[in-house]
């Protein structure tokens, strides 16, 4: 159970935790995501999670403009609207996400050896808990870009609910059977460990790679006791998509607000219907 129990963060997730609701947690790649984000948020009218990435920062140059937008947007909304650095493995980065004001992190020590992974997360633990800021963390072989991992990499229970013990995190990201970086809705979720970890571990589960999700497998999954669901390449597949089509509809256009604002419009109402998705499973 996480120390934090004031935290705005740790009663969302652990609310819906106790409930078998989902939380949706969505990438923010570009401004317009994150405005995407909220509005469909809004119009839900439940919490969310805007994650900004590792790789997103690095895309950029710097922590924080696209953060202290994303910020901005967050607190004048009039729904919990979570600011949440994601899969960072840069310590440094982590304190200074914290310093300027996120509302969670998400420490990924996943690809250390365990102890080695115990270690630097319990680090960056106490350093956040000092500062009110709750602290994901991962444990097993969720997979990158390369694929599906393999099955013997999918996250103990045992292990897990010792993991969470020994570093005081808030939440954890656990590998069930989803890969990050999906273009299509083809994973196959072990729902029967989902349930056993649920069972063992302490604080809300987090699914990555979601975007590999099919909706009856998210609905699943939650009432299997995933709490936070993370979503990233869905939305930008969604996005691209329809770039593309005002594009060919009309080459001539050279106005940016022409071809992203649709794309923005479609990114919300997914949003939108995504987190009603996971908040009715």
């Amino acid at each position: 159970m996480s120390t934090l129990l004031d935290s705005p963060v740790v009663a969302a997730l652990e609310h819906a935790r106790s409930g078998r609701s989902g939380i949706g947690a969505f990438n923010v790649v570009l401004l317009e995501h994150a405005e995407a984000i909220v509005d469909g948020a809004e119009r839900a009218g439940v919490p969310v999670v805007l994650q900004i990435s590792q790789n997103c920062i690095a895309y950029h140059g710097a922590l924080e403009p696209l953060t202290a937008a994303t910020l901005a947007l967050a607190r004048r909304s009039p729904v919990p609207a979570i600011v949440h650095l994601d899969h960072a493995d840069d310590v440094d980065l982590v304190h200074r996400a914290v310093a300027l004001g996120v509302d969670s992190v998400m420490f990924d020590g996943s690809h250390l050896p365990y102890e080695d992974n115990v270690r630097v997360t319990r680090d960056v633990v106490q350093h956040c808990h000092a500062h009110g800021v709750p602290v994901e963390a991962e444990l097993g072989e969720v997979g990158g870009k390369d694929g599906v991992h393999a099955p013997g990499a999918r996250t103990d229970p045992a292990q897990a609910a010792s993991f969470v013990t020994a570093t005081g995190v808030d939440s954890l990201a656990v590998a069930v059977g989803s890969s990050h970086a999906m273009t299509e809705r083809v994973a196959t979720l072990d729902l029967e460990l989902v349930a056993a970890l649920a069972a063992v571990v302490p604080v809300p589960l987090v699914l990555h790679g979601s975007s590999g999700v099919d909706d009856d497998q998210l609905s699943a999954a939650v009432r299997a006791g995933m709490t936070k669901v993370n979503i990233s390449n869905h939305l930008n597949g969604l996005f691209t998509r329809v770039v593309r089509e005002v594009l060919d509809a009309d080459p001539a256009l050279v106005d940016p607000r022409e071809y992203v604002a649709p794309a923005r419009a479609v990114v919300a109402r997914e949003v939108q219907r995504l987190l009603r998705l996971l908040d009715e499973a």
